[in-house]
This record gives structure tokens, C-alpha cells and sequence, in this order.
């Protein structure tokens, strides 16, 4: 008798519960939305300067209203936006029909000059809705991607005798480029190592940039998380499965032990990197690595094996550092490698990438990297 008294209790209690939920969602006080809060605010603003340019037009002409479209075109979607041309018509048009004291109407300019923000403005608004945001959020958004992709490139803390310097240049100065730099490092055993991979994207500039985004955070999972030979292979994995019509990109993988010096170098469709120093004459290593990443399934990616001494170093570059208009690859490898010489005989310095990168004089039209790794004494 307790039970079934028990039960019906519980069932009341939620009854009770459910219908005091619906009474107080019924009976909520509705806000008004976002948007008509703004397109009521920007109304009050359109009628202000309607009604100011009717009484003083001198201190707000008809092509004053331009600066409520600007305003709307940063903050309203577009149909909101719709009615908010509507006011600004209205606005405009009681402009018009008042002369100012001189007896002179609206000048024809300032006409066109209106007509032509209203059609940028909307032309903006439905780039930002196909972004899915509003106003400068999708500038901000691309900055923060773009901040991000530099920080997979940060060499974490080395010690006193081991350097690395990268250095990016996107053709013509843009913000995005299609190469990238991923680096990490990762004690394993007895081992120090510091794995960094430089990748170079189809494309330049801004039109790689998309994919270079999508591809750093990537391989910045995969490095690091599996042994380095298994990188290349996981990578070009990777690339294959996304089925991008412009899907390859170029890398070059390089893994030092920072105990021991020892490293290994695997390319995959890159020019293939330069050492020297401490009295060797600086080379190109043995460039018997595998096609880009992205064009071929289950392909090996040999291994280049050698060891960075006191007072050596070693570079990695894309194409865009030794392709010279009307010359041969081959001219561009050996100037680099001549500056890389005349460099180290100089004495590695803090700025030594940069420098490298302003000597080796190569046209803007595509994406420049260098990364360069020395050790001292």
C-alpha cells in the first residue's frame, strides 16, 4: 500500500513539475531579437539624419545616409538589411525634395555616390552570410587561423648548442602562404628528438593558403605521435583521402637527435637540403626521395642518414628559393649553396635565415621558406 502511495506521488510531483514548465514558457517575457534591436537603432539614426539634412543641409547632405549603410552592412543580415534600404531611400528622398537656403537641391553626385555604396554593401553582406558571420568576425576568424598555422611552426626550446631559424615569405607579400613549417619536439628513450617538417602546398599565395591551414593541423598530429619514418607515408595517406583537385604538396621531413647529432632527412617531391661546415665543404644530400604527397598510394620515402657536428649546419627549402626565371633548377641550388657557405665561413648569427632568404635575390611571384639548423661549439 506504501509503494503504489509512493508511486503516485512521484507521478503528481511530475505533472506538477511539467505544467509549471509550460505555464512559465507561455508567460516568459519574449525579448526582442538581435537583428530588429539594431534595425530599430539604425532607423532611429536614419531619421536623424533625414530630418538634419531637411533643417541644416549643410552639416548633413544626402550623401550623409552613406554612413548608416556602412553601418548596417557591418551589423544586419540581408534581409534585414532590405528594409533598412528602404528607410535610407525614404531619408534620402525627403532630402531631395527640400531645397537648401540657396534654393539648390540635391547635386546628382551625391546620388550616385549613394546608389553606389548601397550595391558595395549589399555585395558585402552576402560575402559575410556565406561566411556565416558578421561584420569584421570573419576578418578576425582568418587572423586567428592564420596566428595559429605560424604557431605550429615555433621551434619549442633547444639547448644552448643547437639553433633553428625559420623564415616564410608569401608571394606578393600576402598574409597566407601555401608553405608551412611543423615542428616538435619529442624525447623517445635514450633520444632527444626534434622532428620539423617543411611543406610546400599547391599553389601560392592566398589560394594555397586554405589548404595549407587544413593540412598544418593535420601533420601537426601526425608529428611526433608515430616514428619519423612513418610520417611521410601516414601524410601522403592523408592527402589521398581528401581528393582535392589540386590535392599534392611537396615536404621534406628532417629528424635530429639532439644528443648525438645524428639525423635523418626523407623528401617527398622536394629540392633536396644542403649541409656543411666545420671545414666540409658544403653539398646538396643525396636526393633519392619519393614522389609529392598526394599522388601516389603506398610509396616509400627513403631516408637520407648523416650527423650534424659542431660548427655544421643544415638547410631546408622549397622551390621557390632556387627557381630562377628563364634558368636551370640546378643555378638557383648552387647559388644557394654558395650563400650558404659564404655564411657559415661569416659565423652563424641570430637573423642568419632571413638574411639567407634577401641574399638569394628570387622573384616574389611564389611562396619562399628556408629553415636553417646549426650547431655551435
Amino acid at each position: 500500500m506504501g509503494q503504489r502511495f509512493d508511486r503516485a506521488a512521484r507521478w503528481v510531483h511530475r505533472r506538477r513539475r511539467r505544467l509549471s514548465r509550460r505555464l512559465a514558457a507561455r508567460f516568459r517575457p519574449r525579448t526582442m531579437p538581435r537583428q530588429a534591436w539594431l534595425l530599430l537603432w539604425l532607423t532611429a539614426l536614419a531619421v536623424v539624419v533625414a530630418l538634419t539634412g531637411v533643417m541644416a543641409p549643410q552639416w548633413a547632405p544626402t550623401s550623409a545616409m552613406v554612413f548608416v549603410l556602412l553601418l548596417g552592412g557591418f551589423f544586419l543580415r540581408m534581409r534585414t538589411m532590405v528594409l533598412l534600404y528602404l528607410v535610407a531611400a525614404a531619408g534620402a528622398a525627403l532630402t531631395v525634395s527640400v531645397p537648401d537656403a540657396s534654393g539648390v537641391r540635391t547635386r546628382p553626385g551625391d546620388l550616385l555616390l549613394l546608389g553606389a555604396t548601397a550595391v558595395l554593401v549589399a555585395l558585402f553582406v552576402r560575402s559575410r552570410e556565406r561566411l556565416g558571420v558578421q561584420g569584421t568576425l570573419g576578418d578576425t576568424m582568418l587572423v586567428d587561423l592564420r596566428d595559429r598555422l605560424r604557431s605550429q611552426g615555433r621551434v619549442p626550446p633547444l639547448p644552448a648548442q643547437w639553433h633553428v631559424e625559420t623564415e616564410l615569405r608569401p608571394a606578393y607579400g600576402d598574409s597566407f602562404s601555401g608553405d608551412f613549417v611543423v615542428a616538435t619536439r619529442t624525447p623517445r628513450d635514450e633520444h632527444d628528438l626534434l622532428e620539423v617538417v617543411l611543406v610546400d602546398v599547391s599553389g601560392k599565395g592566398q589560394g594555397a593558403g586554405t589548404r595549407a591551414l587544413l593540412l598544418s593541423g593535420a601533420f601537426g598530429g601526425l608529428l611526433g605521435a608515430m616514428p619519423p619514418e612513418g610520417f611521410l607515408p601516414a601524410a601522403n595517406a592523408y592527402l589521398l583521402r581528401q581528393d582535392w583537385p589540386e590535392g599534392f604538396a611537396t615536404a621534406v621531413h628532417l629528424a635530429v637527435d639532439l644528443r648525438s647529432g645524428d639525423f635523418t632527412v626523407s623528401c617527398a617531391g622536394h629540392p633536396p637540403p644542403g649541409t656543411g661546415g666545420a671545414g666540409s665543404p658544403w653539398r646538396l644530400l643525396d636526393d633519392d626521395g619519393g614522389p609529392a604527397l598526394g599522388l601516389v598510394p603506398d610509396v616509400e620515402f627513403p631516408a637520407v642518414r648523416g650527423r650534424l657536428l659542431p660548427g655544421q649546419a643544415l638547410y631546408l627549402c622549397t622551390d621557390g628559393m632556387v627557381e630562377l626565371p628563364g634558368e636551370d633548377l640546378s643555378v638557383g641550388t648552387e647559388t644557394l649553396l654558395r650563400l650558404a657557405s659564404e655564411a657559415c665561413r661569416a659565423g652563424w648569427r641570430e637573423g642568419a635565415a632571413e638574411r639567407l632568404v634577401d641574399a638569394a635575390a628570387v622573384e616574389e611571384t611564389d611562396d619562399r621558406a628556408l629553415i636553417l639548423v646549426w650547431r655551435t661549439a
